[in-house]
């Protein structure tokens, strides 16, 4: 199974999947970018990359329980979030807001970005979420945060000085000023903050003044970026954060959507990392076309092998694509127990409770296959494609010998179909199947397919369910589809798990 990169031939977005709120910096030729994770474990997932198209995860910054505290009753799309990754005096900066109450904004540094990285400094000083970190020539650390306002800190302590001020806070009226990042270019500073809301009107503006607090003087062409109100393939522009690479060109990392089907659109995958040149007119920057073509790049792309899809849970640590909810307790999690297979042992009952024990990977292709070998002679469990507690889709399998699909929407919960299932270890499958009605503005935006597959490897269709109940449109929050691993009861046993990317939907 991939620990991604993106999949050649190489394209926009950069970083597919539920990968949201990019924060980017450079060391020498290496770039490295983080995302965030909301409910999941490990948080943060961190990229690396030499030429700003292939992206490799090499960790997540925040890896073990005692930094990141996400408990069982925290909310789904709660967590993390919107991390900014900076690099100054040598070390790794990483500062980020955990929503869950009693938490807040926590910062932490490491001299490697592949890990380990520090138990995290709280930061009670700091309100709001969104925080960015900038250092003037003065040695000064500057904290700016969503609202917008900004106040000075101590970055290796957590100290604030004084209390926070406001500064410019974008487009007047416009909805939800956020994500602010200060940087120092030339003879400005610019604040660069996303506003209009993170879905169709979400935005990008800039401001520069003469010093890190201001004033701040807005760009005449505001916003530098949106796609509200077009009908481009890309929607939900905003979020982004500013790079310069090593031959001086300029580029943004931004999040996006792309949306499917029908009226009114409907995004599956969550928010995505996209890539979009920039230029420098008049002291301001101008955002290139963001597209699903990449931009043209000034230095070529080097071939990169095929990513391994399939995951034989041969090692004792797990790739850190795999993300668990809210912890991941070794007793219900490992691949040490059983040699060559993963073990998850059940505690909560169903995937509509918030412990469930559940072990995923981002979907991040519109069309894909997965498969499982499951050994549930001691539990229930199987696999499952999931939004949240309430918008999941599953097909488990059962000690008695009985695989089913359950499918979850809402306040209802349903068996869509059920199979009896000959004894032994059996593989189960989804893939994205054809949305019905193409030509109906109503279409969906893609449907979800359950089967089994015997030894000899004939399938056997279960059912096929409307994708779009499993959608940002319809469940709400911030997430998008993780494709997984679970248990429902007992302890159940997974040989392999592979994911493979599709050229376009199979027939239902």
């Amino acid at each position: 199974m991939s620990d991604q990169p993106t999949p050649t031939p190489p394209s926009n977005p950069v970083i597919p999947g539920f990968h949201p709120d990019p924060s980017i910096c450079r060391v020498g030729e290496d770039y490295y970018l983080a995302c965030s994770s909301f409910e999941y474990f490990p948080g943060i997932p961190l990229f690396h990359s030499r030429d700003l198209v292939h992206w490799t995860q090499i960790g997540n910054a925040l890896d073990r329980p005692s930094q990141l505290r996400l408990p069982p009753d925290s909310r789904s799309s709660g967590g993390l979030y919107a991390p900014t990754l900076r690099h100054h005096a040598g070390r790794f900066w990483l500062i980020v807001t955990n929503v869950t109450p009693g938490e807040g904004n926590l910062l932490v540094t490491a001299t490697d970005p592949a890990g380990p990285w520090s138990d995290p400094i709280r930061l009670p000083g700091v309100p709001g979420i969104d925080p960015d970190l900038a250092w003037d020539e003065e040695g000064n650390c500057w904290c700016t945060f969503a609202g917008v306002a900004q106040i000075r800190i101590d970055p290796r302590t957590g100290e604030t000085f004084g209390e926070p001020q406001p500064v410019w806070s974008g487009t007047p009226g416009a909805a939800a000023p956020e994500a602010p990042h200060l940087y120092h270019i030339g003879e400005y500073w610019y604040l660069m903050i996303a506003e209009g809301g993170t879905e169709r009107g979400h935005g990008v503006s800039i401001a520069r003044g003469s010093s890190p607090n201001g004033p701040f003087e807005p760009c005449p062409s505001n916003p530098i970026l949106t796609h509200r109100s077009t009908t481009r393939p890309i929607q939900n522009t905003g979020h982004a954060d500013l790079v310069q690479a090593a031959d001086g060109s300029w580029w943004m990392v931004l999040l996006g959507v792309r949306p499917q089907g029908g009226t009114p659109g409907w995004h599956i995958l969550g928010r995505e990392t996209f890539l979009a040149p920039v230029s420098w007119v008049d002291g301001w920057p101008v955002v290139g076309e963001v597209s699903p073509e990449l931009p043209e790049l000034p230095w070529p792309l080097a071939p990169v092998p095929v990513p391994a899809e399939r995951d034989d849970f041969e090692s004792n640590e797990l790739r850190p694509c795999w993300i668990s909810l809210r912890d991941r307790p070794t007793e219900h999690c490992t691949t040490k127990e059983r040699p060559g297979w993963l073990t998850l042992r059940a505690r909560g009952g169903s995937l509509d409770e918030p412990d469930v024990v559940f072990l995923g990977r981002r979907q991040q292709h519109l069309a894909f296959r997965a498969r499982t070998l499951v050994d549930t002679t001691e539990g229930s469990g199987g696999l499952a494609v999931r939004l949240d507690e309430r918008h999941h889709y599953a097909i488990e399998a059962t000690p008695e010998g009985t695989a089913r699909v359950i499918a979850r929407i809402g306040s209802l919960r349903t068996v869509a179909a059920e199979l009896p299932l000959p004894a032994g270890p059996v593989v189960l499958t989804v893939h994205t199947g054809e949305a019905p009605q193409p030509h109906d503005a109503r279409t969906g935006p893609d449907s979800l397919v359950f089967g089994v597959e015997a030894t000899d490897g004939t399938a056997t269709q279960l059912a096929s369910l409307d994708g779009r109940y499993l959608s940002t449109e319809v469940a709400g929050g911030f997430t998008g589809r993780v494709v997984g691993l679970y248990a429902a009861s007992g302890a159940v046993h997974f040989d392999w798990f592979d994911y493979t990317p599709l050229t376009g939907p199979v027939a239902s």
